[in-house]
This record gives C-alpha cells, structure tokens and sequence, in this order.
C-alpha cells in the first residue's frame, strides 16, 4: 500500500506520533539508556515506590507503542506498509487513519491467538 491513500500522509502521521512518544517518555524521565531516571531528592517511601511503578508500566507502555511505530515507518520504507502482518492482505485506509501503527487487518486483529 502506498504511503498516500485517500490523501492522508500516513509517514507524516506516524512521525508526529513518534515525536509524540519520544516527548512523553522524556517528560517522565525515560533515560536513552532504556531506564527511568529520578531525581537525587526522590525519596523512598512506599506511597513514591507505588508511584514510580506507575511511572515504570507507563514508560514501558510507551516504549512498546514507539517500538510499534518505529515498525510501520521501517514497513513505509521496504513498501510493505498497509498489510496484514499475520494474513498478508492489505489493512483498510480507515484503520490506517485510525491506527497508523498497525501491523494487523481489523479481522486478524479481532481473532484472539
């Protein structure tokens, strides 16, 4: 599928979810180690323990979107953008728009393996 369909530029949407990403993950302290980084005063008690687990799930969350991103944009570069990862069928414009990211068509997305 062509990186244009219907007019919508899905490189142009997937870089600004990108910078999206990277910008969340700084925000919270993701260092370019693949850590969270926290602040020399960040004191240790349980209620800032829960907290920092939080900040943990949240960063890997983002992390396995950006990873997700990353794919399609290397997908856009080989020309195999827009199709199913599992079926080999191309992903509809629509879900594209939806979810740029996405490796699967809206029918092997639904089935659960």
């Amino acid at each position: 599928m062509a990186n244009e369909a219907a007019g919508v530029d899905y490189r142009a949407l997937l870089e600004e979810e990108r910078a999206s990403l990277v910008r969340q993950l700084q925000e919270i302290g993701f260092g370019e180690d693949g850590t969270l980084t926290y602040d020399a005063n960040f004191a240790d008690s349980s209620q800032v323990t829960a907290e920092r687990g939080e900040a943990e799930a949240l960063a890997a969350q983002l992390q396995e979107s950006l990873e997700h991103v990353e794919a399609a944009l290397r997908k856009i570069e080989l020309g195999t953008y827009g199709t199913c990862a599992r079926c080999g069928k191309p992903i509809s414009s629509a879900r594209l728009e939806a979810q740029p990211a996405t490796a699967l068509c809206i029918e092997c997305a639904s089935v659960r393996r």
